[in-house]
């Protein structure tokens, strides 16, 4: 029972080397989650007898970009940096952006590269799975209007600081103008 107690208090912190480590599970998680989805996805196509179309060359070419894209930019901001490269004796210098960072971009990138892999694996019952693709874009555009538009158009105007010497004659000119 006390294992699912709820801890009081603030949440400890990670230290750099917990990140480090961390950050290279997640990389090779999503890498062979990449892996996996391709090898299901032309080991289905060739079971089922699969012609290869255009269609299922040109969907499998747009999975195959946002995954190099996905990963390359996991692997790019998450990999830790050490002071040589024998990491058992060197000290770590970096621990790289943290991948596992709840709101974070890195999120939303995994997000895309399951959202793919899944699409990818399910495609092999319909073609028209591959429009789940269209999923991308659409939040994409949720995510631009609530965090970038929607604040800036509805925005409320700055308000003054004014002094009360300045509030007092405004309201008394407000009084004469009436």
């Amino acid at each position: 029972m006390e294992a699912f107690a709820k801890k009081k208090g603030k949440e400890g912190t990670r230290g750099a080397k917990q990140i480090a480590h961390e950050n290279v599970e997640t990389i090779t998680f999503y890498r062979n989650m990449i892996l996996g989805a391709n090898g299901i996805y032309f080991t289905g196509m060739t079971l089922l007898g699969a012609n290869y179309f255009t269609v299922e060359i040109a969907c499998f070419l747009l999975c195959a970009i946002i995954y190099i894209g996905g990963y390359q930019f996991m692997s790019r901001l998450g990999s830790p940096t050490y002071s040589s490269s024998d990491m058992k004796d060197s000290n770590l210098l970096d621990a790289g952006l943290d991948l596992n960072m709840e709101n974070g971009m890195a999120e939303h990138v995994k997000d895309l590269i399951i959202l793919t892999a899944a699409v990818q694996v399910v495609a092999l019952l319909s073609n028209y799975f591959w429009y789940l693709l269209l999923l991308v874009p659409l939040r994409g555009g949720q995510m631009l209007w609530s965090n970038v538009i929607s604040p800036w158009i509805f925005a409320p105007p700055p308000e003054e600081n004014i002094d009360e010497k300045k509030q007092k004659k405004l309201e008394r000119k407000m009084k004469r103008g009436r």
